[in-house]
């Protein structure tokens, strides 16, 4: 597991990618999460970014 770096963490709910944030970042994967859904009703692309995120993360090993 890359300690520093960012991946995509194995408990995530959907791909890992808001619980990998909150690791890397020291904080609540609740606080990640609700941010995000919170953004969503905001216009902007959000929904791209995770899906890039998905794509680009590592998963971790």
């Amino acid at each position: 597991m890359a300690s520093s770096g960012l991946v995509r963490t194995r408990d995530g709910w959907i791909a890992g990618v808001c619980a990998g944030l909150a690791r890397r970042f020291g904080v609540s994967p609740f606080l990640v999460r609700l941010l995000f859904v919170l953004s969503c009703v905001l216009p902007g692309p959000q929904v791209l970014i995770y899906l890039a995120m998905w794509i680009v993360i590592p998963k971790e090993t």
